[in-house]
């Protein structure tokens, strides 16, 4: 797969390989030159205690809520008539 390198020495990172590496805009991302010549694109490695980015708006906030609600509660707060 190719891609051109404009005049700022910036490509872009094709779709399929963004979708396969779970990048998103703004992600960091490493690269290095092996023995071969290649040029090897990593992801920065795992900061512990940091989450990975999240695959869509949901997954970015599953699990943060800091008040447990049950499901009976929280459906009588919102059919509750006023």
């Amino acid at each position: 797969m190719a891609t051109t390198l404009t005049s700022k020495g910036q490509v872009t990172i094709p779709k399929r390989i963004r979708d396969a590496m779970r990048l998103l805009p703004g992600a960091a991302v490493e690269f290095s030159v092996n023995a071969a010549g290649e040029v090897v694109l990593r992801p920065p490695k795992a900061v512990p205690g940091k989450r990975a980015p999240a695959r869509d708006r949901f997954d970015a906030v599953r699990g943060r809520a800091d008040v447990r609600w049950r499901t009976d509660d929280l459906m009588k707060l919102l059919r509750a008539d006023d």
